[in-house]
């Protein structure tokens, strides 16, 4: 403000010499009068203007101290604070979100995605952008190293392992989640409660399997020797399950497993269980350790192969064979998600010792949240899959269901080995 002041009497005293050699005596006098009361009036004007000016922190007038001109504003440097920690941001530089300053250190940490696996922040590649990569169903945000770095996915949720949390690790190798696990279906006998539960919804749909075809739950090495004894079938790069035509002994599993140091599975029974060819289908198989709901799905894929075998369903493409079965299982999923947000429960029949372990999370009925999405997401990988069997399959079964009904969709595929259009 002096600098200001000292500025203009310097302006005023040049002006003052300038005037009076270009103007005559007769009006200087008057003249200068107006001139000087102006000066005075724009000098106190401006010295008011200075005192009085108002901090935007605390509203309170500037005075003659330091201060600082920000954001259009003025504040004493003890009010301009940062709005996340709320001290006093004394750095040359700062940050601003939605009109709030921040120090650059605590608009990072609000603001820079963090991984959900290691829980760092996500590094800028070399054009210096923020770079991550997300789960498209879960959105799980993580550094593009973890893709290639070894980190587990849960084999059911597909979920990576944070680094603050154990996954469980199957004798197979595989990792469960531990929100998965609550409801992980872990050996034969504790599997025979939702096979009951997948027949009856058959038997709803006026599909009722009378042969009593055995379920099996299997590791994964028991699930792929089963596969390459068998002479035909369409699956994935993955099989979870197994719909088996042929005669051939399998090892199951017979009692849960239990959770040893190191989250490791241990302390697995396992036995061999002959199959005989009785019928069309001698056994479904499925691969041990998944959560309920997954493991449902797929029994009721399995379950309707063998409904197409058994009722005569022949010279059918692996597109439709495995699209309708696609359908069912997604069918399947939706009365599940359903019952469980509706709160009803279904009544059991009374279980053996080794499946009274089993989670109650793991009875039909209601649903936890996790389960729900769990649910939506099996759903989503259904619908949204890519391979011509599974993914096209699935949709122009889906598709003829809901324009012609299932009824007739399946008399269809009876008489012409293809879905209706």
């Amino acid at each position: 403000m002096i600098s200001s002041i000292f500025r203009m009497q310097i302006g005023y005293l040049l002006f003052l010499t300038w005037y009076k050699h270009h103007h005559t005596m007769s009006s200087l006098d008057a003249n200068l009068i107006l001139i000087r009361r102006t000066y005075y009036c724009v000098l106190l004007f401006i010295a008011v203007s200075y005192l009085c000016r108002t901090c935007a922190g605390c509203r309170k007038p500037i005075g003659h101290g330091r201060f600082l001109s920000c954001m259009d504003e003025v504040w004493h440097p003890q009010c301009f604070k940062c709005y996340a920690c709320n001290k006093p941001i004394s750095e040359y530089e700062f940050a601003m979100h939605e009109d709030q300053p921040y120090h650059k250190s605590c608009y990072k940490d609000f603001f820079h995605p963090k991984c959900d696996v290691c829980k760092n922040f996500i590094p800028t590649n070399k054009n210096g952008l923020i770079e991550y990569r997300a789960h498209p169903f879960w959105m799980q945000k993580y550094c593009p190293s973890h893709e290639d770095d070894g980190t587990p996915r849960c084999c059911s949720c597909e979920r990576m392992e944070p680094t603050d949390i154990k996954y469980i690790t199957l004798d197979d190798g595989r990792k469960l989640c531990l929100e998965c696990l609550t409801s992980a279906t872990m050996d034969s006998p504790e599997c025979q409660h939702l096979y009951m539960d997948i027949q009856e919804f058959f038997e709803g749909l006026n599909m009722k399997v009378e042969q009593q075809v055995p379920l099996l739950l299997v590791e994964r090495q028991a699930l792929n020797e089963a596969l390459e004894a068998e002479k035909s079938g369409h699956h994935l790069p993955e099989t979870r399950g197994l719909c088996l035509s042929e005669e051939q002994i399998v090892k199951t599993i017979l009692r849960r497993p239990t959770i040893g140091p190191g989250n490791r599975i241990m302390d697995m029974i396992t036995g061999p269980y002959k199959l005989v060819r009785r019928c069309e289908v001698t056994a479904i198989l499925i691969l041990y350790g998944l959560p309920r709901l997954q493991t449902g799905s797929i029994l009721a894929h399995e379950m309707m192969h063998a409904y197409l075998r058994l009722k005569g369903y022949r010279s059918l493409s692996p597109q439709v064979e495995e699209g309708i079965c696609q359908v069912l299982s997604h069918m399947w999923l939706e009365s599940e998600i359903i019952a469980g947000a509706s709160g009803n429960t279904a009544s059991t029949s009374a279980s053996s010792s080794s499946s009274s372990a089993a989670p109650t999370t793991s009875k039909k009925g209601a649903k936890t949240e996790f389960e729900k999405k769990l649910g939506a997401f099996i759903k989503n990988q259904i619908e949204t899959d890519s391979s011509v069997e599974y993914g096209d399959g699935f949709r122009a079964g889906i598709q003829a269901v809901e324009q012609y009904g299932l009824r007739s969709t399946l008399d269809h595929m009876k008489l012409t080995g293809s879905f209706p259009y």
